[in-house]
C-alpha cells in the first residue's frame, strides 16, 4: 500500500507552509505496513499539475492526501468538492492571477473528494483533533490542484482527496491584522498521521463512509 501526501511550498511573501512542513515530516513513514511519500508542489498555476502528474505517475499511489494552508480556519478541513475554475485573490508565486479560468478546460463543472470525509472527521475528532467538513476549497491553487487530483483519478480506484490545515504560530505571530488561529506543527503532524491511519483502516477494510452530518448553517 502507498500513500501519498503532497504540500505546497510557501506563498504570499511568508517562509513556511504547513502544508510542507507537515508532509515532509511524514516523509518515509511506515504506517501499519504502508509507505508515505512526500512531495511539495509549487503554488504556481502552470507549475502545479504536472509537478502533481509527475508524483502520481512517479508513485502509484493507492491513497492520496493533498494538503494546503487556509488562514483563519481553526481545525483540520476535509474538503468536500474541488470547483473547475481558477480566481486567484492574490499573485501566485510567479505572479500570475488567474481570473474566472477554468482548471481544465471543457471538465465537468466539480469533482468530490473520494476520501471517507465524515469518517476522517469524525475519527479525528475522537482522537482530540478539532476537524469538519468543508464545503469549499477555495479559487486558488490548492482547489486547482484538488481538481486535477480528481480528475485525473476519476476512476481508477484510488482514495484521494485534500485538506486544509491551520496556520503556524510563527506564521500567525507575524500576521498584519487581526489575530489569526494557529497550530504548532508537532499538532498538525500528529492529527495528519492520525487521519493517515483512518484512511489507511478505511481502505483496508473497504467499509462505507459514516453517514453522519457535516452540514453547516449560515
Amino acid at each position: 500500500m502507498r500513500i501519498l501526501v503532497t504540500g505546497f511550498e510557501p506563498f504570499g511573501g511568508q517562509s513556511l507552509n504547513p502544508s510542507w512542513e507537515v508532509a515532509r515530516a511524514l516523509h518515509g513513514l511506515q504506517l501499519q505496513g504502508a509507505q508515505v511519500t512526500a512531495v511539495q508542489l509549487p503554488c504556481v498555476f502552470v507549475q502545479a499539475l504536472p509537478a502533481l502528474q509527475q508524483a502520481l505517475s512517479h508513485h502509484s499511489p493507492d491513497i492520496v492526501l493533498a494538503l494546503g494552508q487556509a488562514e483563519g480556519r481553526c481545525d483540520f478541513s476535509v474538503e468536500r468538492v474541488a470547483i473547475n475554475v481558477q480566481d486567484a485573490r492574490i499573485p501566485d508565486n510567479a505572479g500570475a492571477q488567474p481570473i474566472d479560468v477554468p482548471v481544465i478546460a471543457g471538465g465537468p463543472a466539480a469533482y468530490f473528494s473520494t476520501l471517507p470525509i465524515k469518517t476522517l472527521v469524525a475519527g479525528l475528532k475522537a482522537a482530540g483533533f478539532p476537524a469538519s467538513v468543508s464545503q469549499t476549497a477555495g479559487t486558488f491553487v490548492c482547489n486547482q490542484v484538488f481538481y486535477a487530483l480528481q480528475h485525473t483519478l476519476a476512476g481508477l480506484g484510488v482514495h484521494s482527496g485534500f485538506m486544509h490545515l491551520p496556520l503556524l504560530p510563527e506564521q500567525a505571530a507575524q500576521w498584519k491584522g487581526p489575530t489569526l488561529p494557529s497550530w504548532p506543527a508537532s499538532l498538525q503532524i500528529a492529527g495528519v498521521t492520525q487521519a493517515l491511519t483512518l484512511l489507511l483502516a478505511q481502505r483496508q477494510q473497504g467499509l462505507a463512509d459514516a453517514a453522519i452530518s457535516g452540514g453547516t448553517l449560515n
